[in-house]
C-alpha cells in the first residue's frame, strides 16, 4: 500500500506582513483624525450672551477633537441657557464650527423681584447684568398685567432699549394708563391701546427741537415742555 505524501502548507509571510502594517496604518490615522482639534468656531445672532459665554456652554474652551464633538450635544448644551430660545449647529471642512444662536426677546426686568420677562411670557432668574432693558418700576394688576406684555412685545427693539423705566400710573378714566421714562430724558404716557404709537418715537423726537419734556401719546399727542 502506498503511503499518503503529506502536503505542507506554505504560510504567506508577505500578504500577512502587508495586512498588519494596513491594519497599522488605518488605526494610526483613525487616531490621528481623532485627535484634531477644533481649529475654528463662529458665532452668530447672539446679543445677550457674549461668545465666550456660548463656547463655555457648548463646552468648547479647551477646543476638543472636532470629530469626537457631537452638533447635537452641544445644541444641547447651549439650550441650557434661559436666553437661548433656539440653537443650530453645523461642521464644516477644516474643522470648523458655526454656531447660530436665537436668543429671546427681552422685553422688560421687574423691579420688584428682578426678574426679565420675556417674549414667551416667561420670566427668568438671573445674576447677569442686562443693560438697555427697560426697568417696571411698580406693581400692574394681572388684568392689566397680560394686556402690557403683549403690548411690550410690539414694540421694536430699537425703541425699547430707548426706554429706560415703565410706570403704571392710571387714572379714574384709564386704568390703561402708562408713563415711559426715556433715555434723552423725555417722559412718554402711553395707554394700551395705543400703546404702538410708541414705535414712531424716533420719527417724533426730531420735531421736538432738542426740547425735553412730556410726551402725551394717550390722548391728544401733545407735547409739554418741562420747566
Amino acid at each position: 500500500m502506498a503511503k499518503k505524501i503529506k502536503k505542507k502548507t506554505k504560510i504567506k509571510i508577505i500578504p500577512l506582513i502587508l495586512l498588519l502594517l494596513f491594519i497599522i496604518i488605518v488605526f494610526f490615522l483613525v487616531s490621528c483624525l481623532l485627535k484634531i482639534p477644533i481649529k475654528n468656531i463662529y458665532i452668530k445672532n447672539n446679543k445677550i450672551l457674549s461668545d465666550e459665554e456660548i463656547i463655555e456652554l457648548a463646552g468648547l474652551e479647551n477646543y476638543p477633537g472636532f470629530i469626537k464633538t457631537s452638533s447635537h450635544r452641544i445644541e444641547t448644551r447651549i439650550k441650557k441657557s434661559p436666553y437661548v430660545k433656539n440653537v443650530k449647529v453645523t461642521k464644516r471642512l477644516l474643522a470648523v464650527i458655526n454656531i447660530d444662536v436665537t436668543e429671546y426677546d427681552l422685553l422688560f426686568i421687574k423691579d420688584s423681584d428682578k426678574k426679565i420677562v420675556v417674549d414667551n411670557d416667561k420670566e427668568i432668574s438671573s445674576n447677569k447684568e442686562i443693560k438697555e432693558i427697560p426697568i417696571l418700576l411698580n406693581y400692574v394688576p394681572d388684568t392689566i398685567y397680560d394686556k402690557f406684555i403683549t403690548a411690550m412685545k410690539n414694540v421694536k427693539e430699537e425703541i425699547r432699549v430707548e426706554i429706560s423705566e415703565i410706570e403704571y400710573t392710571p387714572t379714574e378714566y384709564d386704568e390703561q394708563r402708562f408713563i415711559l421714562y426715556m433715555n434723552d430724558g423725555n417722559y412718554v404716557y402711553v395707554t394700551l391701546t395705543r400703546f404702538n404709537l410708541i414705535n414712531k418715537y424716533n420719527e417724533i423726537y426730531p420735531t421736538l427741537d432738542g426740547k425735553k419734556g412730556i410726551l402725551y401719546l394717550d390722548s391728544g399727542n401733545h407735547f409739554e415742555i418741562k420747566e
